[in-house]
């Protein structure tokens, strides 16, 4: 886990491995960086803690943890934080009150915190103007924005980009580029070969080393392009009409990457075990990789454990080029965008060659998802989703699960995956569904390493 070394005599806290050498009795540390700014410290200016990637929440309880996310979701842009205990079924105080336990910081604290730090980012990567930084980063108005960078940094937005360093700014040929921060070690190659298997046609297209899709945000599309940067980031290149919310784009697509997570706890957890010890140990930093789009993913894993990977991606293809939106104009034969869960609950999939058992299936599911009996953001529990999924008639509970480990649930095991069960076969472990007891709360880690494992032997 990333820990926050911060310096009483200097008021100053710094990433690890920074050059400064306090006494230790003068350091105190922290877990994330908004706790230690709202203990009234700044960030270091040689090490730039804003720039390393420190996932949140990895030992705090699962209603933390889903909190966190929706406040990476944006839930805090304009709601309160009373408001948001009610989504996840708790009193605002209480909310509070398990924050500042667990985390050291308020939920409000560390919204201001993400996008500071995002602005700071931006600042550094971007010749985006000040008042295009503060509404990117999701900030009310420029006023608020430069207030909160003072409380932050201590210094003005102007004056934190005077401060760039020369080979910070990214240039690139259209687009917007920006650095996402990554927790070494990070396998892009290994990356590119998960999203290039679930990649949909039309929508989704892995080449020379980048993953292109297409997006929507507000009914508008758009275009992100992902690429190797250094050992410590991913380059994240969009094509977007416009650039307000851009913070909530860059954690999604983080998401996307199973860069949100603080694996060294999962990992070390699971290194010892005796049967998936060694595989993990052998691929240590592999991510569970998330979704881009809730539903898009849902449709797709619900497709694919009916028909299977092959099967599933020519129907996938017809489903898009019958129902989605096209997009003329982009790249790499990327034209459309994927059909909303209004557009698939009333649509004849037959005429997709989706047999009609399974048509049933994901008109069930798409219907659920419009009418908001199914919600696939973290509001609900990992078992509260489960029985939401499992209430559709035809879901089953290990394809439930799956769709809950690509959600982000870190304790989802989807036990009846072809390629999981065929790897705990050649491991000699139990393939039922209690095989995965001993890896609680970690078991989507688990599910991740044994499925790259028999992919790998493929």
């Amino acid at each position: 886990m990333t820990t926050f070394s911060a310096v009483r005599t200097t008021g100053i806290y710094c990433r690890p491995g920074c050059g400064a050498r306090p006494r230790a009795e003068n350091v105190i540390t922290f877990e994330i960086a908004a706790a230690a700014e709202a203990a009234g410290y700044r960030a270091c200016l040689r090490c730039r803690p804003y720039r390393l990637a420190a996932p949140i929440g990895a030992t705090a309880p699962e209603l933390v943890c889903r909190a966190v996310q929706q406040i990476i979701g944006g839930a805090l842009d304009e709601g309160t934080e009373d408001a948001l205990g009610r989504r996840l079924g708790v009193s605002g105080r209480h909310l509070r009150r398990l924050f500042t336990e667990h985390l050291g910081v308020t939920p409000t604290q560390l919204a201001y915190s993400r996008r500071a730090h995002f602005a700071r980012r931006l600042l550094d990567d971007s010749d985006l103007t000040i008042a295009q930084v503060a509404l990117a980063s999701g900030f009310g108005s420029v006023r608020q924005f430069n207030r909160t960078m003072r409380d932050v940094f201590h210094a003005s937005p102007r004056d934190l980009r005077a401060r760039r360093r020369r080979y910070d700014r990214l240039v690139v040929d259209g687009g917007l580029a920006l650095r996402i921060p990554v927790q070494p070690p990070y396998d892009w190659s290994g990356a590119l070969r998960v999203l290039a298997a679930r990649a949909i046609p039309g929508i989704e297209a892995v080449a020379g080393g980048s993953y292109r899709r297409t997006i929507v945000l507000d009914g508008e599309p758009g275009l992100l392009e992902l690429e190797q940067g250094g050992a410590d980031h991913i380059v994240l290149r969009t094509h977007l009409p416009y650039w307000e919310g851009l913070i909530h784009v860059v954690e999604r697509a983080s998401r996307m990457l199973g860069l949100d997570v603080d694996i060294d706890t999962a990992e070390t957890a699971l290194a010892n075990d005796p049967l998936i010890g060694p595989i993990v140990r052998g691929q240590r930093g592999l991510r569970v990789h998330g979704a881009w789009g809730p539903f898009e993913m849902g449709v797709q894993v619900l497709i694919g454990e009916l028909l299977g990977a092959t099967p599933a991606r020519t129907v996938l293809a017809a489903i898009v080029r019958s129902h989605g939106l096209h997009v003329p104009g982009l790249p790499a034969g990327l034209s459309y965008v994927f059909p909303s869960a209004e557009t698939l609950a009333d649509a004849d999939l037959g005429a997709c060659q989706l047999p009609a058992p399974a048509a049933t299936i994901v008109k069930g599911f798409a219907a659920a998802v419009a009418s908001d009996a199914l919600r696939l953001e973290q509001t609900a529990s990992l078992d509260q989703l489960i029985a939401a999924l499992t209430a559709i008639p035809g879901v089953d509970r290990s394809c439930a699960q799956m769709i809950a480990l690509r959600l982000g649930h870190h304790d989802a095991f989807p036990y009846a995956d072809r390629q999981l069960r065929a790897s705990l076969q050649q491991l000699g472990g139990s393939t039922d569904s209690t095989a995965a007891e001993a890896w609680r709360p970690w078991r989507a880690q688990a599910a991740a390493h044994l499925i790259a494992y028999a992919t790998s032997r493929r």
